[in-house]
């Protein structure tokens, strides 16, 4: 065996048996066993080597495609034989080719396979991924793929956010151009309708006002502009009521904000007032309970005291002379009385 990479593995009078490692493309062809007898008999196997195609390549994704444009990828795999399938997604979505093309390499046992998509982007499509991968029989269960992203152009959108958002009339207030798009929009143009003269031309997107006043009130209008195109957004500015103003605490008092787009007015609602008339109820309540408490003990002490004096009730004896009422006169009632003489009856007082 003159090359190395072919080896005999075994070798009896029934069996012979070779093998090659590394095997690559020019390996293919036919392969024949003779076994020199009489007659010699020979036999003859076709040897088929897969091509491995390549990792695939998508082409067409180099530049930014503008929002409603037609989108035109190509993905290219080579080296496959037999000739590989392409298949294209966009996100989770499969996307249906619009051809595909078949050339041999130039050592002539290969093949290049390129397929191409078509579709229209939208804004939404921006930064969406592409994958293009490669199924073939060599790959067995692995696949090999390539993902892109897309970089979408669109026109620009803006709004208006005032910080804070509900200043008074004194306060310093900021009107803050929020410009969104691909590019984002680098230049904002603003204006007061009814004025003639711009306000403020630049790349910054904010328009100050250190301290406002009712002058100050009406229309603001904010161009913001990209390649893609301009945009406007307008806001309704109504300076209204005084610095550090309070409102009457009573049911439906109002407060004067700064408005954007139309007037707004701070009330308090029915179940704001609801909850303030609760809480002066609740003190209500609080106070009440504690006089009710107060009362209880009282009249607790009053039974208590009245109960205590009841079982005290006793019999006492006086100093009073005895027999004295019988006594004819003065001196004999003193006499009687010094003699100590006891008497029948005893005198008893009560204590109640």
């Amino acid at each position: 065996l003159r090359d190395n990479r072919i080896q005999l593995e075994r070798s009896t009078p029934n069996e012979l048996t070779i093998s090659i490692s590394d095997v690559v493309l020019s390996d293919e062809g036919e392969y024949t066993c003779s076994i020199f007898t009489m007659p010699v008999r020979t036999a003859k196997a076709l040897v088929t080597v897969l091509g491995i195609p390549q990792k695939p390549q998508i082409f067409g994704h180099e530049q930014p495609i503008d929002e409603e444009k037609i989108a035109r990828l190509t993905c290219r795999s080579s080296g496959s034989k037999p000739a590989a399938q392409l298949r294209w997604k966009k996100g989770n979505k499969e996307l249906k080719d619009e051809g595909t093309e078949v050339v041999e390499d130039p050592n002539g046992k290969t093949f290049t396979v390129s397929s191409r998509v078509e579709f229209r982007v939208t804004k939404e499509d921006n930064e969406a991924e592409v994958t293009c991968t490669v199924d073939h029989e060599s790959l067995q269960n692995s696949e090999r793929s390539t993902t892109q992203k897309l970089q979408v152009h669109y026109k620009p959108t803006a709004k208006i956010e005032p910080h804070p958002q509900y200043p008074r009339e004194g306060e310093k207030l900021q009107l803050q151009c929020d410009g969104q798009g691909n590019p984002i929009p680098q230049e904002f143009l603003w204006e007061k309708e009814g004025s003639d003269a711009p306000l403020q031309l630049s790349s910054d997107s904010v328009l100050i006002f250190p301290f406002l006043n009712k002058s100050d009130s009406g229309t603001y209008v904010c161009t913001a502009t990209s390649s893609m195109g301009s945009v406007v957004a307008k806001y309704n500015l109504d300076v209204s009521g005084k610095r550090g103003r309070r409102a009457p605490a009573s049911p439906g008092f109002s407060q004067q904000l700064l408005v954007g787009t139309i007037t707004s007015v701070l009330a308090v609602s029915p179940c704001e007032v609801a909850h303030i008339q609760g809480r002066l109820c609740t003190y209500h309540a609080v106070i009440g309970g504690v006089v009710a408490v107060i009362v209880f003990l009282l009249l607790s002490l009053l039974i208590v005291l009245g109960h205590y004096l009841i079982r005290h009730k006793g019999t006492y004896l006086t100093h009073e002379a005895k027999g004295s009422d019988d006594a004819p006169d003065a001196d004999t009632a003193i006499i009687n009385a010094e003699g100590g003489q006891p008497s029948g009856d005893d005198k008893k007082e009560y204590f109640i």
